[in-house]
């Protein structure tokens, strides 16, 4: 070749060839000889400065493309079970892809933290964008655990508190990091795997006492991951942030907003307030603002602050403590709504007819001021006719709108139809000291409702707005069930007597009138409970798929950004689509809000789990010293291990294994859900009402053990005697008459032992 390639003619040349980017191959390519090599030097010099190409090694690639080999490191699986990896260098712009691992026939098993190096190639996949397959395992990250230590006279073992873990890890001598017997440590695998014996772990945290009150948080933490410490940049920059100032702002200092929280809430991120509409257009409408906590002010694109706020994705709230996204000099002061302090805040202006119809809606970059700071509780309390010193003055300014203006809501409401489960909400209230004083159900009053209705009326708004405007956004989704998960709703509404139609499109209203018709039954519990297992998890999308719980066309999270990552980007994008400043949704935010939006949805779940564990390890430790007192309750869950029973006094969730339910062999059907007995027929099914007496609550794992007494009000006998499992498990009499009992029959058999009680 007489003269140089240009640049793109290099980049189209690397990108159709990816196994020849050394620069002798394309120097080869473009028959550049002697001197010539020094100005192809430079043009790859030139488009690496550019951010075009990265050099890796003696050849050159895009930084947006994955080599066609490549090291890659296993994160996770599926819901299927298929193993996805992450690169282990990205140099590219955009987040790095995810790649699915297919096996071969004859390669090793493979785990999280293994480190392969594999041959890749692009594809086109929803939840992925390269396949990976195995050329060799070249290491593994090592696997961590979170357990308690117990000493041996040459190190000792580790005993995990995953209460789905009972596989103990060795701690050879000198890895003991001088922990002590029975303390809480994080350690990590040593070695590797052993195809017999214990796996062997070295101890690189001790975390003291497991009993201690606020180690069970603590626990869930570690366990799930969740970063719990703000590296020394972000607490900097966060705490050189001063108050916003009024200048490019609408100034709504005079308008008497509230906040509306629970009594112990650590932040105020929304206010409110109403008055009725005067445009003679709209006879008996309302003007409803909804006034959100301006943290984009604070949070730039691509600062500290930001780059840890998506890391986190969310806040995780425990009894004892909150995990926040955002540092506390922004989410307990400057983007705290407190009252009587200038706050900025995006607010939205929404003009409601007397039906609750949204007749329209303005947004505005604001200044405001919190009139109080007032609970649920105080506010019900003024509502129903006994105000405080602090809502007495506001009950005819401001309370009364705000209940006029919910009751315009309700009716909306009613005709859209969201889902409209009842499922009660436990809350653990501790001691100064951290233990646990009382387990109770949160009482749900209007005035929760009404703070939900406005919030969801506002996040309307945002997505339409948005939408109008043709801006990028997170949309919250929830999807429809799946033909399957609905067929087993069905089933099991059938078993209880109740119907829900087949052979239309589904709708939330038809779900609602299977919970209206068990609505003050016994199986109230069942069919909440079932319809909500149907459902599909709500997730984040940049594509609007609507909201199915919600029956609503479109929805996005803009109400909470002090402690969701999501809403902070629907506020960026209304400062990008009003032309309010320059710390609105970047060209950066837009190109990966598909990889934004899976990250905060995985952080969603893990806060979800964490949560969950918490409750579930307090509830324990709240159990523990009743061990053989006798509890009411519902079973839950049906598995050919046990039975999931969840107790009526404080909604803690406990296992009847095998074991423990009676004398003689019980069968699993797990098409039907139930469990029946070889002897008696005996039938025991989701929703029945038990009796059980408490064997053993593990605080550290938040395992709760019991044993069944009665079943739907008759005495279960578990002494000795002739049918019972003494006989020998494997030789259950009547084995094959049980299994020729067809499934209606078990139902009908359910339903009977049910209606019983």
């Amino acid at each position: 070749m007489s003269q140089l390639p240009t640049k793109e003619e290099i980049l189209n040349w690397i990108s159709e060839n990816p196994t020849l980017t050394a620069k002798r191959d394309i120097a080869k390519a473009f028959g550049i000889k002697g001197a010539a090599r020094i100005d192809l030097k430079r043009l790859l010099k030139e488009l690496e400065a550019e951010g075009h190409l990265a050099k890796r090694s003696k050849t050159y690639r895009s930084p947006d493309k994955l080599p066609p080999v490549s090291v890659i490191t296993i994160t996770g699986t599926t819901d299927d079970g298929e193993l996805l990896a992450a690169p282990m260098e990205w140099q590219g712009e955009a987040p790095a892809p995810v790649l699915m691992v297919l096996p071969s026939p004859g390669d090793p098993a493979l785990a999280p933290g293994d480190r392969l190096l594999a041959r890749v190639s692009e594809v086109q996949a929803d939840d992925h964008q390269y396949q990976a397959r195995l050329i060799r395992r070249i290491g593994h990250n090592p696997q961590k655990i979170l357990g308690i230590f117990r000493k041996g006279h040459e190190g000792g073992r580790i005993v995990p508190i995953d209460k789905g873990n009972a596989k103990e890890w060795l701690v050879p001598p000198g890895a003991e990091a001088e922990a002590r017997d029975g303390e809480l440590v994080e350690a990590q695998q040593s070695g590797p795997r052993a195809r017999m014996g214990l796996p062997r772990a070295r101890i690189i945290t001790r975390l003291g006492n497991p009993s201690a009150p606020k180690a069970v948080s603590l626990i869930a933490i570690h366990q799930h991951a969740i970063p719990d410490a703000f590296p020394d940049d972000v607490l900097a920059e966060a705490d050189a942030q001063k108050p916003a100032g009024l200048a490019g702002r609408v100034d709504m200092r005079d308008m008497p907003l509230v906040t509306i929280d629970p009594w112990d809430a650590r932040d105020h991120d929304d206010a409110c307030y109403a008055h009725p509409d005067d445009d003679p257009a709209n006879p008996g409408g309302h003007i409803l603002w909804v006034a959100i906590a301006d943290v984009a002010h604070y949070v730039r694109p691509g600062r500290p602050l930001d780059i840890e706020a998506r890391k986190r994705g969310n806040s995780a709230y425990f009894p004892d403590r909150v995990v926040p996204m955002l540092p506390d000099r922004l989410s307990g002061d400057l983007c705290s709504l407190h009252e009587g302090v200038p706050r900025a805040c995006i607010a939205v202006r929404m003009k409601i007819a007397a039906d609750g119809t949204k007749l329209g809606h303005r947004f505005q970059r604001g200044l405001m001021r919190s009139a109080a700071s007032l609970t649920y509780e105080e506010v019900q309390a003024a509502q129903d006719g006994q105000p405080n010193e602090k809502t007495a003055p506001l009950v005819a300014p401001v309370i009364a709108p705000l209940y006029a203006a919910y009751r315009a809501l309700v009716a909306a409401r009613e005709r859209r139809q969201p889902l409209a489960l009842d499922l009660p909400e436990r809350k653990v209230v501790l001691t100064a000291e951290g233990q646990v004083q009382s387990v109770n159900f949160t009482e749900r009053l209007d005035a929760h409702r009404l703070i939900e209705e406005f919030m969801v009326l506002a996040n309307v708004a945002a997505a339409e707005e948005l939408i109008k405007r043709k801006t990028p956004l997170l949309f919250r989704v929830h999807e429809e069930p799946s033909p399957e998960k609905l067929d087993a709703l069905r089933e099991t509404a059938g078993s209880a007597g109740f119907t829900l139609a087949k052979g239309q499109v589904l709708q939330t209203a038809h779900l609602n009138r299977l919970l209206a018709q068990a609505a003050g039954s016994d199986f109230n519990d069942l069919i909440n409970l079932s319809t909500l297992r149907a459902m599909t998890q709500a997730y984040y999308s940049p594509t609007n798929f609507g909201h199915f719980g919600l029956a609503l066309r479109a929805y996005a999270h803009f109400t909470s950004p002090i402690r969701r990552y999501a809403d902070l980007v629907v506020h960026r994008a209304l400062i990008a689509s009003h032309g309010w400043g320059d710390d609105g949704l970047t060209a950066v935010d837009i190109e990966r809000l598909e990889h934004t939006a899976t990250h905060i949805s995985d952080t969603e779940r893990r806060a979800m789990l964490a949560e969950r564990d918490t409750t579930d390890r307090y509830l324990a430790a709240f159990l523990s010293d009743r061990i053989g007192a006798e509890f009411t309750g519902k079973i839950s869950g049906i598995a050919k291990f046990g039975v999931f029973v969840k107790l009526d006094e404080t909604g803690a969730d406990g296992i009847i294994p095998m074991r423990n339910l009676g004398r003689e062999y019980f069968h699993f059907d797990a098409d039907a859900g139930v469990l029946t007995g070889a002897d008696s027929g005996l039938t025991i099914g989701l929703g029945q009402r038990v009796l059980v007496k408490l064997v053993e609550a593990a605080p550290v794992t938040g395992g709760v053990a019991l044993e069944l007494l009665e079943l739907a009000g008759e005495a279960i006998s578990h002494g000795p005697g002739g049918g019972g499992r003494g006989r020998g498990r494997g030789k259950p009499a009547r084995r094959k008459q049980v299994q020729s009992v067809k499934k209606s029959a078990k139902i009908k058999a359910k339903i009977k032992r049910s209606r019983r009680s």
